[in-house]
């Protein structure tokens, strides 16, 4: 009788095993799906190889040459203090896919913990769990957004911390749903009768059985994060200089839209358009797998 979970934990390990090599074969089934793997690719090692084989300076002024056009010594001209725009976009991926992917890990560890907990452990402290979540989400992320990056001092860690605050939400919901509807099942059941503990059967049986619907979620998070992050720094709330963001740039360069100075706003604005129908497309692809394997 206490044999019984090893026997049963067997064939759930082996059908995962036999499960990976199709999944990743829908998975990149879709053309869509291979599109966006490559454009995110691309966007990554233009931000992080790049400046590497492009050595100039994001942050040096060059005050002879303040908005520059485009030309042999600025590939992407300068900006009004002469920045060389190139680079400064360059380093500006680093900052804004860094902040996203951090952000969207940050927000998934924990909304995963808190809906498992609230799901498993149901009752009186799940009420109170999800009508915490309820009251948060009643709220305008925008304004929490706003509220957190004016009474911390912004930096990375705090942008981070920031984003991820309300990108936890949606994801404990979600989870503590997909946990509600595992939890009763009978090999739980069976666990829970040779005394197997709580976080047992949430790190052995109830998350594996979600890890996809969780990682689909993340993707869609680092795009969302990307884009909060954009949008706080087009406010001018985003990361101080030097460090300089995507965001922050296109905001910069819409004060010379009617200059005619378009290598101020279009570059930032184009990289985080890709960044967003990449990640979208890699997410709707790992959906479309996880969907199929469902039915």
């Amino acid at each position: 009788m206490i044999q019984q979970p090893q026997t049963m934990d067997e064939p759930l390990i082996q059908n995962l095993k036999d499960e990976r090599p199709k999944f990743i074969q829908r998975f990149w089934r879709s053309r869509m799906t291979v599109l966006g793997v490559v454009m995110l690719l691309l966007l990554v090692l233009f931000s992080f190889v790049g400046p590497m084989i492009y050595r100039r300076s994001a942050i040096t002024s060059h005050l002879l040459a303040t908005d520059a056009p485009p030309s042999s010594s600025f590939p992407l001209g300068t900006d009004s203090v002469g920045h060389n725009v190139l680079a400064q976009l360059m380093m500006g991926g680093q900052s804004s896919l860094e902040v996203g992917f951090a952000a969207a890990v940050v927000a998934m560890v924990f909304g995963t913990l808190y809906g498992m907990i609230s799901g498993m452990i149901g009752g009186i402290v799940d009420t109170i769990m999800m009508r915490i979540v309820d009251i948060l989400l009643s709220i305008p992320a925008i304004f929490i957004l706003l509220f957190l990056n004016v009474v911390f001092q912004p930096s990375v860690l705090i942008m981070i911390f920031v984003l991820a605050s309300t990108s936890w939400l949606g994801v404990s919901r979600l989870v503590r749903a997909e946990g509600l509807s595992i939890k009763n099942q009978l090999y739980i059941e069976a666990a829970r009768a040779v005394g197997t503990g709580n976080w047992r059967i949430m790190s052995r049986y109830l998350f594996p059985n979600f890890l996809g619907t969780v990682l689909v979620a993340a993707t869609f998070q680092v795009a969302d994060a990307i884009l909060a992050m954009a949008a706080l720094s087009f406010l001018g709330l985003g990361l101080p200089p030097p460090t300089p963001n995507w965001g922050g740039m296109l905001s910069d360069g819409m004060n010379y839209m009617f200059q005619n100075s378009w290598w101020l706003i279009y570059p930032p604005g184009l990289c985080i358009l890709i960044a967003q129908v990449s990640i979208n497309l890699i997410g709707d692809g790992l959906r479309s797998a996880i969907e199929t394997r469902e039915r």
